[in-house]
């Protein structure tokens, strides 16, 4: 999305839904997580835009811990800001989906593995 139609987005929260009108469609859009610029996950625990280091131990952010480990990640709050570079969303609403004209054939496909009958 440009600037000006993203900014329709900024200071929603993970799990709040908006019309799907901004992105060109008919419907509701669930924000359900997101990224920055550099890969640093959203998550909904944590308030705000900013990037803080959180002590996790399941969750979001923290891929293959073992029972009883916690480790010190980076995460980013829950609320979309301007540093927030892609953005996960549920759709609930009806996709239009346009068909395509069917290839016309001189003659239909040959098969292989004929029986003869006798």
């Amino acid at each position: 999305m440009k600037d000006n139609e993203a900014n329709a987005l900024l200071g929603l929260q993970i799990g709040q839904e908006t019309d799907a009108a901004i992105v060109g469609l008919g419907g509701k859009l669930k924000i359900t997580g997101g990224s920055d610029k550099s890969g640093v996950p959203m998550r909904a625990d944590i308030h705000g835009g900013s990037r803080k280091y959180v002590l996790l131990s399941k969750g979001v952010g923290l891929q293959d811990a073992v029972k009883g480990e916690r480790v010190r990640k980076l995460i980013r709050g829950n609320t979309i800001s301007e540093e927030t570079y892609q953005i996960n969303c549920k759709f609930d609403g009806i996709i239009s989906v346009e068909k395509t004209p069917e290839e016309k054939t001189d003659s239909p496909p040959k098969d292989k593995k004929q029986k003869k009958k006798e």
